[in-house]
């Protein structure tokens, strides 16, 4: 059974890529592709961070310790995600004209976050192998990767602050959020839980 989950699972990430890519392939992004693009993959980025984050107080409350081992592959996909959300808007929003990413960036408070939360997902996902476990060390590792909770408030900032009218999908992000912070907390966590 175990076997299966970690295929299942990458198949399952990979899914909203396919259907964009089949979207695309069938003219089906709407009257501005490129908004719709970048829109969808934002979204997935800021899922899949919000389910890695998700994984230790799930193990918690069910006792499924195997669902950590998931993290990582959870994790990578947002990074993924994270990538095609930054390099939609950098090469065909912006046409790769760093002057105009730059002004972007230092006008808009939500593009300078967005970025700021980019960064910082880059050196989550270059250490994510055993290999720069072990060159870290056990410590300083655990250490670095506490910015994913910087990255998850960065990421459902952006969304909320992007948004100019509806903003009821951000807040649900938003609360899926304090739900999780508030399961690491002492008092939601199950008796006898580990910290």
């Amino acid at each position: 059974m175990m076997r299966f989950i970690k295929p299942a699972l990458f198949l399952a990430c990979l899914a909203p890529f396919a259907w964009l890519v089949w979207r695309a392939a069938a003219g089906g992004l709407g009257a501005n592709p490129i908004e719709a693009v970048t829109r969808f993959t934002g979204d997935w980025a800021l899922r899949l961070l919000l389910l890695t984050l998700a994984v230790t107080p799930l193990r918690r409350i069910t006792g499924w310790h195997a669902l950590i081992r998931q993290r990582r592959m959870l994790g990578l996909f947002s990074f993924f995600y994270a990538c095609l959300h930054f390099l939609t808007y950098a090469l065909l929003d912006q046409g790769l004209s760093l002057a105009a990413i730059g002004e972007d960036i230092l006008k808009r408070p939500y593009i300078t976050l967005g970025f700021l939360v980019f960064l910082m997902l880059i050196p989550l996902a270059a250490t994510s192998s055993n290999a720069m476990i072990k060159r870290l060390g056990g410590r300083r590792w655990r250490r670095l990767h506490r910015l994913v909770y910087l990255c998850g408030i960065g990421g459902v900032l952006h969304y909320l602050w992007l948004v100019k009218a509806d903003v009821r999908e951000p807040l649900i992000y938003l609360g899926v959020l304090l739900l999780l912070f508030a399961l690491r907390l002492p008092w939601g966590r199950p008796p006898g839980a580990k910290t």
